[in-house]
């Protein structure tokens, strides 16, 4: 029996609050599935399994805080695993030839048919074939599954089967309060109005934290007078959580991390003519922005150069397994998060650009993955949107760089021994010098520089 810990979800989060259980016990879970939903004081994030198997006894209650490395859950092993094949023999030559056909061996028999359940005379319930993520969405639509005629293969329910239900049940229901499972009970069982209650979940649902904030208690406070403060909102609360938890790496990371700052001026002519040209022939949801060439020449570089590409850990160096470009997404309720982009290096520049544009809407959602804000080795920030020409970061530990990319910006400069006026960034690198030195920065500067000269080769 295995057990499901609360990970770590980066290099400043200690703890995490258990928001959500997106399985039950009994239910059967993949390596990759999401199965809870963790709260920390940078985002809300869905933390994925790492074992496959069955559910077994969940650990902790929704709403408890625990630290990284905490028991959550068991997992109980199933026999759906792997099975290791027989060693193959050579086959025996036979004393005598034969002329007869080989029989040919039976097929393997058919697998059953998924069951799918049907009305009984005496209403007994059956068990839909759904997974986590869908029997989630359905709880937090307050969805029957059983009542629900699925459309995928075998009967299986869909995402759009439950949509379905759900706008259907918001036409008859249109006051209806969006609201979690969690905090519909929590609210039942402490006297709670929903419609009174400001959700801060997504669209503004109400979770079961608005629900104990709003519970009355023998602490009740009265009215702030004039010269009282009125207390923070939860919005508030959580942004200045992040910026202890952002300002508390910071500092680690600068008095532990021996930095080294480089910087290069980047001619962007060809690049800016090729996406030009390339967007006036693409439909507009294929149209790239200047960032996507930006990303996309940092995580080439990062393979090139490996030196900066991987993690600090135990005294030496150790190479990510993969180019993941951890791309820095600034909140609008302040601070910020910097998910990795899988494999950024290998996708090409529209998957790029609708990656990106996915992870920047979970991110300002609160709806990312684990491994999302875990896996990152290489970060790059890009302040060129908020009109900053040159940007030096502090390393995100224990990557041992990150990349800062500025405004691209009309300047008069020298080519080919005539002045002109050409569009440039200022790129730039903050890297570990117990890692790297000067020379291996300045070759991954030089790279990102190359790249970029020829986005035809991105």
């Amino acid at each position: 029996m295995a057990e499901f810990t609360m990970p770590s979800l980066g290099a400043d989060i200690d703890e995490g609050t258990l928001q959500e259980w997106l399985v039950q016990p009994g239910d059967t879970v993949r390596k990759g599935d999401a199965v809870a939903v963790v709260e920390t004081a940078k985002s809300t994030i869905e933390v994925e399994c790492f074992e496959t198997g069955k559910m077994g006894k969940l650990l902790v209650e929704p709403g408890r805080t625990v630290p990284v490395g905490t028991a959550l859950a068991l997992i109980e092993p199933t026999a759906e695993g792997p099975k290791k094949r027989a060693p193959r023999r050579k086959p025996e030559k036979p004393e005598k030839p034969q002329k007869a056909e080989p029989k040919r061996a039976k097929p393997p028999p058919l697998p059953e048919p998924v069951r799918v359940p049907v009305s009984s005379p005496d209403h007994e319930r059956g068990h839909t074939e759904a997974g986590p993520l869908i029997r989630h969405l359905a709880e937090r639509s307050d969805i029957d599954l059983e009542s629900l005629h699925g459309s995928g293969p075998g009967g299986r329910v869909t995402r759009t089967d439950v949509e379905r239900a759900a706008a259907a049940a918001t036409a008859a229901q249109p006051l209806r309060v969006r609201a979690t499972p969690l905090a519909r009970r929590l609210a039942a069982e402490l006297d709670v109005d929903l419609a009174a209650v400001t959700g801060t979940g997504k669209d503004s649902a109400v979770r079961a934290t608005d629900v104990r904030k709003a519970a009355p208690g023998p602490a009740t406070a009265a009215p702030p007078s004039r010269h009282v403060a009125a207390p923070a909102r939860p919005s508030e609360d959580r942004a200045a959580a992040m910026r202890q938890a952002i300002a508390g790496l910071m500092t680690r990371a600068n008095r532990d991390i021996p930095h080294y700052y480089l910087s290069t001026t980047v001619d962007m002519a060809a690049a800016g003519d090729w996406l030009h040209e390339h967007n006036r022939r693409s439909p507009v949801a294929d149209r790239l922005l200047p960032a996507a060439l930006l990303l996309k020449a940092a995580a080439r570089a990062a393979r090139e150069v490996s030196e900066l590409n991987g993690f600090w850990l135990d005294d030496r160096f150790t190479a990510g397994d993969g180019v993941h470009l951890g791309v820095a997404v600034s909140l609008r309720g302040g601070g910020l998060v910097a998910p990795a982009l899988h494999d950024a290096d290998a996708l090409a520049l529209p998957q790029l650009m609708a990656a990106l544009k996915d992870l920047v809407v979970r991110a300002r959602t609160g709806r990312l993955r684990g491994s999302e804000v875990s896996d990152s080795t290489i970060t790059v920030t890009n302040l060129g949107d908020q009109g900053v020409e040159a940007v030096f970061g502090v390393i995100y530990p224990p990557q041992v760089a990150l990349v800062g990319f500025g405004r691209i910006i009309d300047r008069p400069c020298a080519v080919d021994g005539l002045l002109g006026v050409r569009p440039v960034v200022t790129a730039t690198l903050s890297a570990d010098h117990r890692a790297t030195d000067g020379a291996i920065g300045a070759r991954y500067l030089t790279a990102v520089d190359r790249l970029l000269q020829n986005p035809e080769q991105l």
